[in-house]
């Protein structure tokens, strides 16, 4: 289960790294088309398409990778036994905050979907198609939440040395 999981994270990882590359060639073309006066309908929508993308498909990579953003000043003042509680507490919080991200950008999918939404960009392009990474996305970091939050009830320590997604 360990290595499916870390599958999950590190294919979410280098599938925000292709969307990445889908923004540089987005907005390449649009600096090249523009220089010999053709217009491309909709790659500015599209750039941003894939940064979103990219953005939230590396959520949970990068989260089991230690990258995210956290205040550490309290946690190591604590003694161990209240680190591990307020650890414990905040990967729990984070975890209910993750499912209801992922429950609504899911939502979001099936009801651009079902209503027929469309942008207003030049594009039209149907909404639901650069949601469903959004929701890919969410979905996967639940799981990275969820599967840090019972590590840690565990007791399986935070892997300091990146070698999470290499077990």
């Amino acid at each position: 289960m360990r290595r499916a999981l870390n599958a999950l994270y590190t294919a979410a990882g280098v599938l925000a790294a292709v969307f990445m590359v889908g923004v540089l060639v987005c907005i390449g073309l649009s600096i090249a088309t523009r220089q010999m006066a053709v217009h491309i309908p909709g790659l500015d929508a599209y750039a941003g398409y894939c940064m979103a993308a990219a953005g939230f498909l590396a959520l949970a990579h990068t989260f089991k990778k230690g990258e995210h953003i956290r205040v550490t000043l309290l946690l190591a003042s604590l003694p161990a036994k209240g680190r591990m509680r307020l650890d414990i507490f905040a990967l729990a919080a984070g975890t209910v905050i993750a499912a209801n991200l992922a429950w609504f950008s899911c939502k979001l999918v099936i009801d651009s979907h079902t209503y027929n939404d469309i942008s207003t960009g030049e594009d039209a392009t149907a909404l639901w198609i650069p949601q469903l990474s959004m929701a890919v996305g969410t979905v996967i970091f639940f799981i990275a939440m969820l599967d840090e939050t019972l590590r840690r009830l565990r007791g399986i320590p935070e892997d300091k040395k990146d070698t999470a997604l290499h077990e």
